[in-house]
């Protein structure tokens, strides 16, 4: 198991991975529709974009944590 420290990065890691899926997933339909070679464009696609996804999770979190603490109500 991974150590609880390394929560914030785990976090970042799975919410990078499922958020570039279905993202990547979603433009490249709207882009080519459902195409004989959706599956390789759309892997393609989404491989690139959890390489941009997860170091932008991991650098926006703690700024999206305040933001989330400013407008909830304690």
């Amino acid at each position: 198991m991974i150590s609880e420290k390394h929560q914030h990065l785990v976090f970042a890691f799975f919410m990078a991975l499922l958020m570039s899926c279905l993202m990547s997933f979603v433009i490249t339909v709207f882009n080519i529709g459902f195409a004989d070679n959706l599956l390789s464009l759309w892997l393609q696609a989404w491989s690139f974009a959890f390489v941009v996804a997860f170091p932008a999770v991991v650098t926006v979190a703690p700024l999206v944590k305040k933001l989330t603490a400013a407008v909830v109500k304690k």
